[in-house]
């Protein structure tokens, strides 16, 4: 959970309650990265690193433009200045392979597209399992051709972005357990099943459905150990939230989200421009944040969002496992 949710102290607690970490790679810088994972591998715990892999970054600078101008009254109210250019960046890539690569750590899982084959290998040649996530049957395809070790497989329930490789893709409406049957019905690799997981029943189900792991994020969101935003926080369990909607008009790619005003006024003129959008709204979204505006902030969540609660990590690890 990139963005500030996922912590060295909330990987730390997830490994102690006997589940197995990621540490977030995205939006960091690549000391900032380092850091974490030589904080965390000094706990003695493995552990896992996610990264974004960039893909292309051509945007259309009229459409941009024109979006931006649609963020106008938003931005006003929120005292910031936004910027009509659309900013590319790759994640810091190359730097972030490099460090993983000179200090390999037991896994790292792969997010918005396929890297090169050969960077995929390099991991692995370092010690490094590889996984990617994936949303199709056709994307595990690809997958296994470049050569990871196994698969995360992401249903459209999932908070946050989407993994799809194709961003002008809305997922379609889907079971992660449909998702989870279709995948390993075309590839014989490891899957792990995300997405809507909100509580022992639903990880039972995954499991039966053929995957041999399940991953958890919007549980996670409102656990003590987590960096998530107070605004976020409070909105997580705000009852006058009452859905989630799948929407491009934050970052430029699909994400799942609760439903807030913004999503409603900026969905219909949203683009696909990642992440040059993400670059445009961020310091609106961050202004949105400090000032407890829930209706003009990202608020990533997940279909199964009514579970989170306020606990420790280990006791929402462990409630999950309890009864499998």
């Amino acid at each position: 959970m990139a963005g500030g949710p996922t912590t060295v102290a909330l990987a730390r607690a997830v490994a102690e309650a006997g589940a197995f970490p990621f540490l977030a790679g995205g939006y960091k810088s690549v000391d900032a990265l380092q850091a974490e994972i030589e904080e965390l591998r000094a706990s003695g715990h493995p552990f896992g690193v996610n990264l974004f892999v960039p893909g292309s970054a051509h945007v259309d600078e009229a459409a941009f433009a024109a979006y931006a101008a649609t963020l106008a009254d938003d931005a006003e109210a929120l005292g910031v200045e936004l910027d009509p250019h659309p900013v590319a960046d790759d994640d810091g890539w190359d730097a972030k392979l490099a460090l993983l690569l000179a200090h390999p750590v037991p896994v790292v899982s792969l997010t918005f597209a396929l890297p090169l084959p050969a960077d995929i290998a390099a991991l692995r040649e370092a010690g490094t399992r590889v996984l990617a996530t994936v949303t199709t049957p056709a994307e595990a395809l690809a997958a296994r051709d470049a050569g990871v070790d196994g698969l995360i497989v992401q249903g459209p329930d999932a908070g946050g972005h989407s993994a799809t490789f194709d961003a002008h893709r809305i997922p379609d409406p889907a079971s992660t357990v449909e998702v989870v049957r279709a995948v390993a019905a075309v590839v014989d690799l490891p899957l792990i099943a995300a997405g809507g997981v909100d509580g022992p029943a639903a990880v039972r189900e995954l499991r039966d459905a053929g995957a041999e792991a399940v991953a958890v994020g919007t549980l996670l969101l409102r656990a003590a150990e987590a960096g998530t935003s107070s605004t976020h926080r409070n909105a997580l369990a705000d009852p006058r939230f009452t859905d989630t909607a799948i929407t491009r008009a934050f970052t430029g790619r699909p994400a799942r989200a609760l439903r807030n005003d913004f999503v409603d006024r900026h969905e219909p003129d949203a683009l696909v421009a990642y992440p040059a959008v993400h670059h445009l709204t961020r310091a609106l979204r961050r202004a949105a944040g400090r000032a407890g505006d829930a209706e003009r902030l990202h608020l990533w969540a997940g279909t199964g969002w009514r579970a989170a609660r306020e606990a420790s990590a280990a006791d929402i690890i462990r409630a999950l496992a309890a009864e499998l």
